[in-house]
C-alpha cells in the first residue's frame, strides 16, 4: 500500500479521511513497514466498510491486515441498529469464530524432550486434521440441535471437559441468540461428522513453550511461567461456519436492493440488523460460533487424551479461549454516548481492558486474554487488552500474523517437505497428512508476527504479555 494514501496520527495509527460515499473515516493501526506491506486492496477494502450504513466512529483494520472478501481480514466495524445499521456476512467471513484456545500444561518444556516424538504421534492419532477430515462423532438432527444451541456447554454434557473449562471461555462457551431453525439442512449435513477436527488451512494444534515475559502481573494471573509448555488450538465452525456464509451472501447479495442499499462492492453484501434477513444470519452466526466453541472444547477433552498417554502429569487447564470472525452486540460509547452495537470483527480479536464485568474475577485486574497464532516455524504471542482499547477500537486486536502471499504462491515457493526437515533441523516437529498444505502454511508467506505485536502495543490496542515458541506443531 502507497502510505502516500494516508495521513499519518502517529507512529502506528493512519487515518483516511471521509471521501466518495464514506461516512466515517477508516483508521489504520501499523507501522509504516507494515503499511508499506499491505496489498494495496486493504486501501479499497476499507474505505468501502466506512461506507456502510450505520457504521459508526470508524472502520478499522488492525496490523496484520491483508485482503479479504469484503471486509479485509483484520477489519474491524461497529453498527447500530438504531441508525439503519447492517449486518455482512462478509463482515464476519467464512471461518465463523475461528478462534484460539490455549492450555496450560503445568510442565516445564524440558520434560517433554524426552517424549516429544511419541507425544507428537499420540496427537496428530487423536486430533483429526487436514481436508474433509472427520471425527468420532456422529450426530442426529437432535443432537445438531443442541450442539447449536448449547456451544462448549453441550460438549461438557458429553463429557468432554470440565466446568472450569467454560469459566475461561468466551461467552462462557455458550453464544446466546442462536437459532439452530436458521441453519439450512446442507450445512448442518456438513458438521455430522466434523466436530472434535481441527480442518485445514492456517488451523493448527500447536505444542509451545514459553520463551519470554514481558509484563510478569498478568503473565502470573495467566498462569504463565517461563520455560513451561503450553498448547494452542486454533480453529473454527468447520463447514458449517463456511456453508452459512456462502448462503447468506448469496441472500444479501439478491435482496440489497430491496433495502435501498447501494453496494459499493457485492462482496459486501448486508441486511438492516432490524430486518428478516439479518435476524436469520445472526441466529445462524451465533450457531455457528456454538459449533466453534464445542468444537474446541472437544478437541481440549482429545488433546488431554494423547498427553494422558504420554505426560499423564500434565494439568491442561484451559487459560482462554477467544474467537475471530463474528458479529456481537456489545454496549459501547460513541460521541460519550452509551450504546448497542454490533461489532464486527474479520481476522480480528476481541480485546476488552481491565476492569471489564464480561471478565472472570481471576482476570478482570489484568484486561482480556489476547492469543495470538503464529506459523509452524514463528512465535506465538499472549497479549492483554488494555485501558485504552475500548476508547480506540470498540476493544478490538490483531489475531494473528497475516498473509504476505496467497496459498498458490506458497505452495509454488516452498516443498512441504523440505519445511518438515528445516523446522526439525531447529526443534520443531510438524505432523501432517499433507505436505501441500505445510508448504501453503509456509512462515515466509506470513508477515513477522513479532512487528504485528509491537504495532498493536504501540497503538494501544492491547499490550504483550508473553512470548511462546513452537517445538510440536500438528497442521491440517
Amino acid at each position: 500500500m502507497d502510505p502516500s494514501l494516508l495521513r499519518q496520527i502517529t507512529d502506528s495509527e493512519w487515518r483516511i479521511e471521509p471521501h466518495g460515499k464514506m461516512r466515517v473515516p477508516a483508521v489504520l493501526f501499523a507501522t509504516a513497514p507494515l503499511i508499506a506491506a499491505m496489498d494495496a486492496k486493504v486501501y479499497e477494502q476499507i474505505v468501502n466498510v466506512a461506507s456502510l450504513p450505520g457504521i459508526q466512529r470508524a472502520a478499522f483494520a488492525m496490523p496484520d491486515a491483508h485482503w479479504g472478501y469484503g471486509f479485509p481480514i483484520g477489519g474491524v466495524a461497529a453498527f447500530d441498529p438504531d441508525d439503519a445499521g447492517v449486518v455482512s456476512a462478509g463482515g464476519v467471513g467464512f471461518d465463523i469464530s475461528c478462534g484460539v484456545r490455549l492450555l496450560l500444561t503445568g510442565l516445564e518444556a524440558s520434560a517433554l524432550a524426552p517424549v516429544r516424538h511419541a507425544l507428537a504421534d499420540a496427537l496428530f492419532h487423536h486430533v483429526p486434521a487436514g481436508v474433509g477430515s472427520r471425527g468420532l462423532i456422529d450426530l442426529s438432527d437432535s443432537q445438531l440441535d443442541d450442539m447449536l444451541g448449547q456451544g462448549a456447554a453441550w460438549a461438557l454434557s458429553l463429557g468432554y471437559g470440565v466446568p472450569a473449562d467454560l469459566d475461561r471461555t468466551e461467552e462462557r462457551g455458550v453464544m446466546a441468540g442462536a437459532r439452530p431453525d436458521c441453519v439450512s439442512d446442507f450445512a448442518r449435513n456438513r458438521q455430522r461428522r466434523e466436530m472434535g477436527t481441527l480442518g485445514s488451512g492456517n488451523h493448527y494444534l500447536e505444542v509451545q513453550r514459553v520463551a519470554e515475559i514481558f509484563s510478569p502481573s498478568p503473565a502470573a494471573a495467566f498462569g504463565l511461567r517461563l520455560h513451561d509448555a503450553v498448547v494452542s488450538i486454533h480453529c473454527g465452525s468447520r463447514g458449517l461456519g463456511h456453508q452459512i456464509g456462502t448462503e447468506f451472501l448469496r441472500d444479501m447479495v439478491a435482496l440489497a436492493p430491496s433495502f435501498g442499499i447501494d453496494l459499493p462492492d457485492r462482496e459486501l453484501a448486508c441486511a438492516p440488523i432490524r430486518s428478516p434477513l439479518g435476524e436469520s444470519y445472526l441466529g445462524a452466526m451465533r450457531a455457528a460460533i456454538n459449533c466453534a466453541l464445542a468444537n474446541r472444547q472437544i478437541i481440549t477433552h482429545l488433546v488431554r487424551r494423547a498427553f494422558a498417554e504420554v505426560l499423564p502429569h500434565a494439568e491442561l487447564a484451559v487459560l482462554y479461549d477467544v474467537s475471530h470472525n463474528t458479529c456481537k452486540l456489545e454496549p459501547h460509547s460513541v460521541d460519550g454516548r452509551p450504546k448497542q452495537l454490533f461489532i464486527h470483527r474479520k481476522g480480528a480479536t476481541r480485546a476488552f481492558g481491565p476492569g471489564h464485568p464480561s471478565l472472570p474475577e481471576s482476570l478482570r485486574s489484568t484486561g482480556q486474554p489476547v492469543l495470538i497464532g503464529g506459523t509452524m516455524g514463528t512465535s506465538s504471542y499472549v497479549l492483554a487488552g488494555t485501558p485504552d482499547s475500548e476508547r480506540v477500537s470498540f476493544s478490538s486486536s490483531c489475531h494473528g500474523a497475516g498473509r504476505l502471499m496467497s496459498r498458490h504462491q506458497a505452495s509454488k515457493t516452498w516443498s512441504g517437505r523440505q519445511l518438515v526437515d528445516q523446522l526439525a533441523a531447529h526443534g520443531i516437529l510438524i505432523r501432517s497428512p499433507s505436505t501441500r498444505g505445510i508448504a501453503e502454511e509456509a512462515p515466509g508467506a506470513y508477515k513477522d508476527v513479532t512487528a504485528v505485536v509491537e504495532a498493536a502495543e504501540s497503538a494501544g490496542l492491547s499490550r504483550r504479555v508473553a512470548r511462546l515458541e513452537p517445538l510440536i506443531c500438528i497442521k491440517g
